[in-house]
């Protein structure tokens, strides 16, 4: 058991910066054993903040980053084939659940519904987990918890969870911090001077009030935190928005003409 589980503890703390009662909610969800979804913007911080709440709670972590081409088996388990014949192996979604650790699927809704099906035993009060290819029915180790996370504003008719699905959890909503607080944190992340962080925060409040008029996503704080690390290391402030947050999330020339003139403006 230590072999396996011990891998996915996480062994320093993670910095994360509360912006409401979450961490408290949380905490609650996972005494009442209660599967919660955290709902928010792609780097807003939803990872992080599961990442800091398994350290807190002293609970190892399992994530499985959720994709259109995965399988029940992915996240179950399947019969493997070696030198001795055929042996079982668990899937991430097992280990949670027979170990007691934290399963974190993350953007969900891209795995295949057929698939995320499997997760509804675990998620009411049988706590079960049916791996029908072994013939065993796995109960839920009283430490498990399942999280899950999605972005809603990338969601359509056709890529959604079911409501069966959702009423199955409780939820979180997650958004970008406001600007002092987002200005903490990408100083402390990146290492640059809250100055620094400042402009950057400002840079990114314009181009997400330009989400739905020409941009389909925001600046998000990790960016801004990737484009502070350049600046840490010596490029320029506007080399160093150009890499990092103009070019990844616009190819329409008009509209990084219209990024560029806002981080000049700043730098």
């Amino acid at each position: 058991m230590s072999d396996i589980i011990e891998q996915y503890r996480i062994q320093e703390e993670p910095y994360y910066r509360s912006v409401g009662d979450e961490i408290e909610l949380f905490e609650a969800s996972y005494a009442a054993k209660m599967p919660m979804m955290l709902k928010g913007p792609t780097g807003c911080g939803k990872t992080r903040f599961v990442e800091h709440m398994a350290w807190k709670l002293k609970k190892p972590l399992i994530t499985v980053a959720c994709n259109e081409d995965m399988t029940a088996s992915d996240l179950v388990g399947r019969f493997l084939l070696d030198a001795s014949g055929t042996r079982w192996q668990d899937g991430p979604l097992a280990i949670a659940a027979r170990f007691g650790a934290i399963c974190y699927l993350d953007e969900v809704v891209e795995a295949r519904q057929d698939t995320t099906v499997v997760i509804h035993p675990l998620t009411d009060n049988r706590r079960v987990l049916p791996l029908e290819k072994k013939g065993e029915l796995l109960r839920a180790h009283p430490d498990f918890h399942l999280v899950i996370s999605y972005n809603p504003g990338y969601q359509s008719l056709m890529k959604d969870l079911k409501q069966s699905t959702k009423q199955r959890f409780g939820a979180l909503d997650f958004n970008y911090p406001e600007h002092s607080a987002e200005v903490e944190i990408v100083a402390h992340e990146a290492k640059v001077a809250a100055a620094v962080a400042d402009k950057l925060v400002a840079i990114a409040e314009r181009a997400r009030n330009l989400k739905g008029h020409g941009l389909d996503e925001g600046i998000s704080t990790r960016m801004l935190i990737h484009a502070g690390e350049l600046i840490a290391r010596g490029v320029a402030p506007t080399a160093a928005c150009r890499v990092a947050l103009v070019r990844p999330i616009t190819d329409d020339p008009d509209m990084r003409d219209a990024l560029d003139a806002a981080v000049a403006t700043f730098f």
